[in-house]
């Protein structure tokens, strides 16, 4: 299959970010089929693709909050048509509501 070339890639935050979380999407880029970036990610990242894009996701929301972005910015630049869903997804994830999140002060 085509493994070895997803062996190389560094850059899979990245892409997970161009590919807006979508593992069909993710799977184009890389030039694979979801089944082979599904195995690759089973394989080397311990993880099936869509936890491991949702956890990315989760991580670039983390980022924005703490850099003052407001949960309903925050939604609507990582894709989510609905507010809602956002915050229950970020609160499974970390355990807290997106709007609970602590700002980091820009010094």
């Amino acid at each position: 299959m085509n493994t070895s070339r997803l062996k190389h890639i560094q850059n899979w935050p990245e892409l997970a970010r161009q590919a807006q979380w979508s593992a069909s999407a993710l799977a184009k880029l890389c030039g694979v089929s979801v089944r082979t970036l599904h195995r690759h990610f089973l394989r080397h990242m311990g993880k099936n693709t869509r936890n491991w894009l949702e956890e990315q996701r989760q991580r670039n929301a983390h980022e924005l909050l703490c850099d003052g972005s407001s949960v309903k910015e925050t939604a609507a630049c990582l894709g989510y048509k609905q507010q809602s869903n956002f915050t229950r997804h970020y609160k499974h994830q970390t355990g807290i509501c997106p709007s609970q999140q602590p700002r980091v002060n820009p010094v």
